[in-house]
């Protein structure tokens, strides 16, 4: 069995000690016990991020500003990951544990990978500091309001961007302002919408080419919330300076977040029709967790892995950029406990234990869904089943050759590998040589000439789906491990 050993760096100094962590890179790599009535071919093989030009995904680094996780434990996984860009939140108060003193050694170590290994950093400024008693230093914090911290603010804002704008060119303000409880009435949306426009205004000062994602709201669905953000941004004629409005639509089925993102979007539309919805964090748990969201559910990382590929490929079906939450499991020393939403296991002591199904899942993922594809935007099919099924259409930006994503959406991921055959008609197809993709393990099987057929431009497909994406596509657009013997 074949598999890449990644020696995890030691820092001498801090004692930590060596540990060697496995990625398999076998065809067996992850277990399923799906029953398809086709020939397996291959596994997906995986690519690194720099063969990656670039594509819609982010992977979740956070909490590294409160040491609820390491970078260093888990760093060597991003590159093999696949996914082109990282997520950070930027930690005023651990940059500045001193008035006017900044130390950036933390956050250079971590920029200076990213950048050095093709990984794209999203840096957040976010969270407040307690030198200067006002703004919340964690998760649902107000905003700094008194005078003396926004100067302060204004200043850590201006450092880190004069600092990082030859290596960052995104940037996300305050982290779900509209998520606090206690701070409620700090975090009005006026007033945050005054702070964004604030902030964004000191970085494209200093970075004119930014691009900035507003709000980071810890909602898929507060239509109210927006419209008032919105409405500032707007009387004040600063839209231009964001790109996009970034929220965080955690669902328990996780299709059932774009009835909520359909009204954000019109909400959205009533201002500008350029500025983009971005989805900045969601994943689901890998086990019962009485914290956090998306708590007290018996998940497993079967029903994560199925949960994030669905989520991530809902969003691209919808031309959303997307961000799984998060590269490792994080440990909440406030709470005392375990976020468990990570790709990767970890415990108490931050160590990165093993991958998780959903690390591989979403490698597949990654490995398939590059700039090379494009979305079918008029994309014509029926389909014959018997639950509520989601469809998308993709096509080789050069071949036009096709791929076609599908699953059963109607109900939370479970844990069994229960498929039913449909039927789906695809008009104007594309393609040479079909193969079935099972995403969640990255099994390949060749379609046999029974199942599938052409009349005129028109295919005909008999296939097994269930409550993960399968694909149907061109084998030229899969880069094929063939199976071992």
């Amino acid at each position: 069995m074949k598999k890449i050993i990644l020696a995890i760096v030691t820092c001498l100094f801090t004692g930590n000690f060596v540990s060697a962590q496995f990625i398999d890179t076998s065809d067996d790599r992850v277990k399923t016990y799906l029953d398809i009535p086709f020939k397996q071919i291959g596994t997906i093989k995986p690519k690194n991020t720099i063969e990656i030009e670039s594509s819609n995904w982010t992977i979740g680094c956070e909490v590294l500003d409160r040491d609820y996780a390491r970078f260093d434990a888990y760093k060597e996984y991003l590159p093999v990951l696949g996914v082109k860009k990282i997520r950070l939140q930027g930690g005023w108060a651990k940059t500045e544990k001193q008035l006017g003193v900044y130390n950036w050694a933390w956050l250079d170590s971590i920029i200076d990978y990213a950048v050095e290994n093709g990984l794209k950093p999203w840096l957040e400024a976010s969270y407040g500091n307690s030198l200067y008693n006002s703004g919340g230093v964690g998760l649902g914090g107000g905003i700094p309001i008194t005078e003396e911290a926004l100067a302060g603010w204004d200043r850590w804002v201006e450092a880190m961007v004069t600092r990082y704008k030859d290596k960052v060119t995104e940037w996300e303000i305050w982290n779900e302002p509209s998520g606090q409880t206690k701070e409620k009435a700090v975090n009005t949306p006026e007033r945050v919408a005054e702070f964004n426009i604030r902030t964004a205004e000191i970085i494209k000062r200093i970075q004119p080419h930014a691009e900035i994602a507003g709000l980071a709201m810890g909602s898929g669905s507060d239509t109210i919330y927006l419209d008032g953000f919105l409405k500032v941004i707007a009387e004040k004629d600063k839209l231009d300076l964001f790109k996009w409005i970034s929220f965080h639509g955690y669902t328990m089925n996780p299709d059932d977040a774009y009835v909520g993102q359909a009204r954000l979007e019109a909400v959205v539309r009533k201002y500008s029709d350029k500025l983009m919805l971005r989805q900045g964090e969601n994943g689901a748990p890998s086990g019962y967790c009485p914290d956090f969201t998306l708590k007290n559910y018996n998940w497993t990382e079967i029903s994560q892995a199925k949960w994030d590929a669905r989520r991530m490929l809902g969003d691209l079906g919808r031309d959303t950029e997307s961000s799984i939450f998060s590269i490792i499991d994080m440990y909440y020393i406030t709470k005392n406990m375990l976020n468990i939403k990570g790709l990767i296991q970890s415990d108490i002591t931050l160590k990165a234990l093993r991958p998780k199904i959903a690390f591989y899942t979403i490698q597949n993922i990654a490995s398939v869904f590059d700039n090379k594809l494009e979305r079918i935007a008029d994309f014509k099919y029926k389909v014959e089943a018997t639950e509520s099924i989601s469809v998308f259409g993709y096509c080789n930006k050069t071949s036009g050759k096709q791929l076609v994503t599908l699953w059963l959406d109607e109900n939370i991921p479970n844990n069994t590998f229960e498929t039913q055959m449909v039927e789906l008609i695809i008009e104007n197809g594309n393609f040479k040589k079909p193969v079935w993709v099972d995403l969640f393990s990255g099994r390949i099987y060749e379609i046999p000439k029974a199942n599938w057929g052409k009349t005129g431009a028109n295919f005909t497909f008999r296939i097994p789906v269930y409550d993960s994406p399968v694909l149907i596509a061109d084998q030229s657009l899969i880069t094929i491990e063939p199976k071992e013997k």
